[in-house]
């Protein structure tokens, strides 16, 4: 409705008829001044439609604010003065005025203190992923290139420095930023979907996309006739939108002839104002309607659209006839017309579909899209934050990646580049320095690759279920499966995977979530009678589910692809429903729990892009042997990496009061510090979930203390997917329940659970313990010298001096513990015999093993060390009597753990040997351990001699344990 069509007596008649709340949406979103607003019809020195947009907010003040619908306290009020008031009391953050046609107001108006424009501006804050392309040579862009006055001038500059002869860009809609919320192209259909409700509340939106425009039109243009012509069509634009709105308002629907025309409007003026801004910088430009071009027709399907060439090539030659040649064009994206002549749309990621298009009928020898990362990359990089941008990629494997959710072009968008052979680069817009990621044809990415990468890239398609229908009856029955999948797609569901067995005794493939039912009851219904006569067992649903994908056409090259990939998934405990691969090898699907989705893509990721065996580590304990544990790993972070190709690092490190950990890594050169800045009170389960969500798919948990409270976490560590890993002996020494749960975890899962330190510090015990058993040998008689510090107490012993004095100087050079009595009673090797004694199939609790204590009986009750070794010189008589018993005998007398196998038991005792046995032969604080099997007998056991005590053996051992997990995980031997 323009304002020169109404004389002023049947405006106030019609605003007197309106809705009071009505008036005031549509005055609060300036609709005024979506009128008429040339120079013609002047009133009062004013244009005629901004005097009868005055008067429409004032009436609409007047009756809403000032009548009896209105605040008490406003009433009588002059509506000049209360205006801003009025608006500001409804939109509180906005204070900003824009006076664009403030030169075009009469005097008086302006001094009654009334602006017609920008009241408020909308906050919302979404993303914006619109495009600008540039096709004849080299660009093509999306994310949020368009969305303020600062962007569109650089993408002005960018195609105006262009070096080709020429350049076509076509661009989409305005997005969002922090400067520029309002996203138009989500306002429009915003602004549709309320007409179509019999909302109002559209007049507030087209006002915004209004305000929008010029806002960024003056700030490009400034003042001048670039301006004026651009603010002329927008009104005409504006005004014909509003009436179409309006009849889609009263009608209470949108059809969607009428939806494609709306829609398409941002995609108008964004190229128009580019367009007016690069001819205003000098450029010899021209702008395009592509509606006057492109003509399409929809797919069967009506979810896209097909260019039909020979019509759209006609239509070009005639742009050019009527426009002549320019070096730069700037074309409208998203928007074409039908082969009726009636405006359309491209559909889904219409922009960059509009790119290829014009590519495609310009010949073009190169298209960029730009966005707002660097190009594609090897994986989502929020899911696995080391992912990589790849260099290239082939079109089928952009078909692949986009498919499972990637984002990258769409499928149908490459079809016209690929037909034409047109590199396809896509690049960053805010870092022109990164090469992106081009896309191309097989023969020209192998040249451009070398073929150095097998697989390009993983997505995942969360949120999917499983349907599965199977029985006998369907075994060798010609037009199941055509039965199954015609009546899916009856229903009006997508299948994403199809998995079916070689027998066709079951049939299994994947949908979305949200339409699993629908399969499931339309399934159910067409197979109602084969199911009711036993010839189908039934249809079954699988929930939360999610779909992986593996794409890279190199895979058809390579051996052992698939293998590498399921290995990957078994080493980080992820179990795979269903497998799905075709004969041209593009892509590996397999259908995984949803809650695993994150855990096997950084899995399968890693292992075909990181190092060959990436291991996250927590340590438990930083003390002595976790200390010593942490600066060997840093010694040899380095030469793993390079030479073994293992990447261990520390993600986390806990004690009984503190933790700290870090989703990338600690640096193990500083980590105490870190340790004293950063850590936060100790929680051992939150420590194992922080482990359990990291992007490196190996992880596993060290545990350095000698504490009970981390071997109660193990067996939910392990739930979790952490190998353990311990010198602890709680575990394998404790409640028997709870070591045969974590055993029975190892063995039924993927996870490992090593504890050669356990036993002989870094001395290859329990390992060589295992590797006789499982070769087939039976063990008769472990027996051994299991404590460093009892070996250096007996194996000096006898020198002439009491046993207080050897106790004396062990504690004094650091060999026992701070109360020597936690070593003299026997309990540390009572608990190296359970674990032996396990280990060879007897399953005897810490109980069962009788202790020969060598704390005196009056002594265990000394309430401190210092009480116990001030007394023990009492009791040194005793123990000179046994070593003289012994000497006179010609033997030693040496502390050793027994594990009889025979007789099913074990022991600690003080015992005496033969000065020719290899026991009397020790020195220091040495260990040593015989070995009496079916191969090695009585005369000649197996022995393992060395240190068995200290930090640095004890962590070297604990280091060995972690570089066996890595071979167990695929590192080379």
């Amino acid at each position: 409705m323009r304002s020169t069509c109404l004389e002023q007596q049947a405006f106030e008649a019609l605003m007197l008829e309106l809705d009071a709340n009505l008036l005031l949406a549509a005055a609060l979103g300036h609709s005024c001044v979506v009128w008429d607003c040339g120079c013609r019809n002047k009133h009062n020195g004013a244009p005629r439609a901004l005097w009868y947009g005055l008067e429409f907010v004032r009436f609409a003040l007047q009756r809403f604010w000032l009548g009896d619908g209105g605040p008490a306290h406003l009433r009588g009020h002059n509506v000049a003065q209360d205006f801003e008031a009025a608006c500001r009391r409804f939109h509180p953050s906005t204070k900003k005025r824009l006076r664009y046609y403030k030169r075009y107001l009469a005097p008086r108006v302006v001094q009654q203190g009334v602006q017609l424009h920008g009241f408020f501006k909308r906050t919302q804050h979404d993303e914006d992923y619109e495009f600008f392309v540039d096709l004849a040579q080299q660009h093509c862009g999306s994310g949020t290139c368009m969305a303020s006055p600062d962007r569109l001038k650089a993408v002005a500059e960018l195609i105006i420095n262009e070096p080709a002869q020429q350049t076509v860009t076509v661009v989409s809609a305005m997005g969002s930023c922090a400067e520029s919320p309002v996203k138009v192209t989500d306002l429009i259909l915003n602004m549709i979907d309320k007409a179509a409700r019999q909302d109002a509340a559209f007049l507030v939106d087209l006002a915004a996309l209004q305000e929008k425009h010029v806002e960024t039109a003056k700030k490009l243009l400034g003042q001048g006739p670039e301006l004026t012509a651009f603010v002329s069509r927008l009104m005409d634009d504006i005004g014909n939108l509003k009436a179409m709105l309006q009849a889609i308002c009263i009608a209470g629907m949108a059809t969607d002839a009428f939806v494609d025309f709306v829609v398409g409007h941002g995609e108008l003026w964004s190229a128009q104002l580019l367009a007016a801004t690069c001819k205003q910088m000098g450029a010899d430009v021209a702008f395009m309607d592509t509606r006057d071009v492109l003509v399409v027709t929809p797919t069967s399907d009506g979810t896209s659209v097909d260019l039909d060439e020979e019509a759209s090539n006609k239509r070009l030659d005639e742009w050019f006839k009527q426009h002549g040649n320019h070096k730069l064009v700037i074309a409208t994206g998203f928007i074409a017309k039908n082969q009726k002549g009636q405006a359309t749309t491209l559909k889904r990621n219409g922009s960059d579909f509009s790119a290829t298009i014009m590519g495609a009928l310009f010949r073009s020898g190169h298209i960029t899209i730009w966005t707002d990362v660097d190009g594609v990359y090897s994986a989502d990089p929020r899911k696995v934050p080391e992912a990589v941008c790849l260099p290239s990629l082939t079109y089928h494997e952009a078909w692949e990646l986009s498919y499972f959710g990637a984002n990258v072009l769409h499928p149908r968008t490459t079809l016209p580049a690929m037909k034409y052979s047109i590199p396809i680069a896509i690049r960053n817009f805010f870092n022109l320095a990164a090469p992106g990621t081009q896309v191309l044809d097989l023969e020209a990415e192998q040249k451009f690759s070398k073929g150095a990468v097998t697989i390009k890239g993983f997505a995942t398609i969360d949120n999917v279920c499983l349907i599965n229908i199977e029985g006998t009856g369907m075994v060798g029955v010609p037009g199941i499966a055509s039965a199954v999948f015609s009546t899916v797609r009856d229903a009006g569901v997508n299948v994403i995977m199809i998995s079916q067995a070689s027998s066709e005794h079951s049939i299994c493939f994947a949908v979305k979530g949200s339409e699993g039912d629908t399969a499931v009851g339309v399934l159910k219904k067409r197979f109602a009678d084969s199911i009711s006569a036993g010839r189908v067992s039934g249809v079954e649903r699988i929930d939360n589910c999610c779909v992986l994908a593996a794409v890279g056409q190199g895979m058809v090259r390579r051996k052992g692809v698939a293998a590498t990939m399921m290995g990957a998934l078994a080493k980080a405990n992820v179990n795979i429903k269903a497998l799905a691969q075709g004969s041209s090898e593009y892509n590996i699907t397999v259908l995984i729990d949803q809650k695993d989705s994150e855990r096997a893509l950084r899995a399968v990721h890693s292992r075909f892009y990181l190092s060959d065996v990436p291991i996250g580590v927590g340590i438990v304990g930083p003390g002595l042997i976790g200390g010593t544990l942490i600066e060997q790993l840093r010694e040899q972070a380095v030469q793993l990496r390079e030479e073994f190709n293992i990447d261990i690092r520390v993600l986390g490190i806990a004690d009984s009061k503190h933790m700290l950990t870090s989703e990338g890594g600690i640096d193990l050169a500083n980590w105490r510090q870190q340790w004293e800045s950063n850590k936060r009170p100790s929680d051992l389960q939150a420590f194992g979930d922080a482990l359990a969500s990291s992007y490196i798919p190996n992880l596993a948990i060290v545990d350095c203390t000698a504490s009970d409270a981390p071997p109660a976490h193990y067996l939910e560590w392990m739930g979790k997917g952490l190998n353990i890993i311990t010198p602890n002996k709680k575990l394998g020494s404790g409640p028997l329940e709870r070591y045969q749960a974590v055993r029975r975890m190892q063995r039924e899962s993927y996870i490992h659970f090593f504890y050669e330190g356990t036993v002989g510090a870094g001395l290859p015990i329990i390992g060589t313990l295992k590797h006789l058993l499982e070769t087939g040998d039976k063990a008769q008689l472990v027996e051994g010298v299991f404590s460093g510090t009892l070996s250096f107490i007996f194996n000096t012993f006898g020198d002439g001096r009491p046993f207080s004095e050897i106790v004396k100087d062990a504690k004094a050079q650091g060999y026992t513990e701070p109360d020597p009595r936690d070593d003299l009673n026997g309990t540390d090797v009572a608990r190296k015999v359970a674990i032996l004694a396990r280990e060879c199939g007897l399953m005897l609790e810490l109980d069962d093993i009788p202790v020969e204590s060598l704390v005196p009986e009056p002594l265990r009750s000394c309430k401190t060390a210092e009480e116990y070794m001030s007394r023990l010189p009492e009791f040194d008589a005793d123990m000179a009597a046994k070593l003289d018993a012994a000497r006179a005998s010609g033997e030693v007398l040496r502390y050793v753990g027994v594990v009889d196998v025979k007789a099913g038991k074990g022991s600690v005792e003080l015992r005496r040997y033969p000065a020719s046995h290899p026991f009397a032969q020790l020195q220091g604080s040495d260990n040593i351990i015989a070995f009496t099997t079916a191969r090695y007998g009585k005369q000649q056991p197996l022995i393992v001699r060395g240190p068995g005590a200290g930090a640095a053996v004890t962590a070297g051992g604990v280091f060995s344990d972690l570089l066996r997990l890595a071979a167990y995980l695929g590192a080379p031997s």
